[in-house]
């Protein structure tokens, strides 16, 4: 099936550079189930789930001379195999090793001669687990029309449940001519879009951003300032960096507790602490006025009240929607509780101006839906000019209960949000199973000190709740 790309997911694909590569990654640990978990059971399970997720058999295709924005149409030529492939860290495979196999694997662009997305069964980890480390580009996922695969794989028991088997039959490919005839259609239909077309391919590609802010809202008035200038912000380079944080969710919700706050809250309190001594090692020149800026997207669900990315209850709307907003983190605060009361009173003043985006989709299946969750809140989240924060945070909620991939219990998920321009580190978080895990993406030659980050945030959260008592 043939279908034009949406204004906002031109924006990905066109905006995408060596520098920035705009894919959503996903980090799962599996427990090894008994008989193992072995490629041929990962490469069968992901095609008995494409049906699915059809855009992750189509490529893209573009309009000759830019009269239009590209096409989604069926691979003829698709090749599972080039999509779901074999890795294996060298016995006995450490935690560090994993890290530096995913940075490597973010750093690289996506083919797009091929449907967006890759996926890596890697092997050889240590304590009888496997990692399953999946990449999309932000372009496919867009929470309605596509989700992330992995919230298609996951099963709530060891037995996968069955999928209905389906004979795929890709759609003849169009011509260029047919294409071009399509382009000039919608040129006569939509003048205003065309013209947007033909600007954005003769000059600068970032045009088509102005089209996304109609998708994505207006931006908020009291937040039309640029963001203040930090380490945060300097030209990245096309190399990553990976860390990882995991800790319980109990301290998380002691502090929910003590103070009425939201889990949301308490998380962008343990994170500005992070930043406060981490721009304290560097030898940072901090007052007590000094702030980054962070623009933090968040998922709300609809039908029912569910629990939150750590915990609390998330507010219920008509259909399941991803909200944003920006937040000035106090880093130059130094007493954790005054932060942590800085930030909740921002988040109720931004309240009444988040910018959302539908994701009907998403709620429709079973599954981890946070891959898809954080795709969508990188979309929202870019609808904000750069100018106007330093950092991206994204911040998933996930089941609390144990999920399954093919008979493995999946043990920890980490997200891995993109780099944008001149932001040398992005930070994504989502909850499963009682824990917190946070995915810290890095540039490999602006912060190589992200790992002192990862530590710092561990004692952020120990000071708030001490500080809680």
């Amino acid at each position: 099936m043939t279908m034009r790309m949406t204004a906002q997911d031109a924006s990905f694909y066109y905006l995408e550079t060596t520098e920035t590569p705009m894919h959503i990654g996903s980090l799962a640990i599996l427990e090894q189930p008994e008989g193992g978990l072995d490629y041929e059971d990962v490469l069968a399970l992901v095609e008995r789930r494409l049906a699915e997720v059809p855009r992750y058999r189509q490529k893209v295709r573009e309009v000759a001379f830019g009269l239009a924005r590209p096409v989604w149409l069926d691979d003829r030529d698709f090749d599972i195999t080039y999509h779901v492939r074999r890795s294996a860290l060298p016995r006995p495979g450490s935690e560090e090793q994993l890290r530096d196999l995913v940075a490597r694997l973010v750093s690289r662009p996506l083919d797009r001669t091929r449907p967006l997305w890759e996926m890596y069964l890697v092997e050889g980890l240590t304590g009888d687990r496997c990692a399953l480390f999946t990449k999309s580009h932000s372009a496919l996922v867009d929470g309605e029309h596509a989700l992330e695969i992995g919230q298609v794989l996951f099963d709530g028991t060891p037995v996968p449940r069955e999928s209905p088997e389906e004979l795929w039959m890709p759609e003849q490919e169009p011509s260029q001519s047919a294409l071009l005839v399509g382009a000039l259609a919608d040129l006569v239909a939509r003048p205003g879009e065309g013209i947007a077309a033909v600007r954005s391919a003769a000059t600068d590609l970032a045009s088509t951003v102005g089209e996304t802010l109609e998708v994505v809202g207006r931006l908020a008035s009291t937040a039309a300032k640029s963001a203040p200038e930090t380490p945060l912000n300097e030209p990245i380079s096309r190399s990553r960096r990976f860390a990882v944080v995991q800790s319980d969710l109990e301290p998380y919700r002691k502090v929910h507790a003590r103070y009425g706050c939201t889990i949301n809250d308490v998380v962008l309190s343990v994170i500005t602490g992070a930043l406060r001594y981490w721009l304290l090692s560097r030898g940072e020149p901090l007052t007590e006025s000094t702030t980054v800026r962070a623009v933090v997207p968040m998922s709300v669900y609809a039908q029912q009240p569910e629990v939150g990315a750590a915990g609390d209850t998330i507010q219920v709307h008509p259909q399941g929607e991803v909200s944003s907003f920006l937040v000035d983190l106090p880093v130059g605060e130094p007493n954790a509780v005054v932060r942590l009361s800085h930030i909740a009173h921002a988040g109720e003043a931004y309240a009444r101006q988040r910018r959302r985006i539908a994701a009907q989709t998403m709620i429709r299946l079973s599954g981890f839906a946070p891959a898809t969750m954080h795709a969508v809140g990188v979309r929202v989240a870019t609808g904000f000019s750069q100018r106007m924060f330093n950092l991206m945070i994204t911040n998933a909620p996930g089941p609390q209960h144990p999920l399954y991939l093919a008979g493995a219990r999946l043990l920890e998920m980490y997200p891995v949000s993109p780099l944008l321009k001149n932001q040398v580190l992005s930070i994504a978080l989502t909850s499963y199973d009682g824990r917190i895990y946070y995915g810290l993406n890095a540039d490999r030659d602006a912060m190589p000190d992200v790992e002192v980050l990862t530590s710092l945030l561990h004692e952020s959260l120990e000071e708030l709740v001490d500080a809680s008592r």
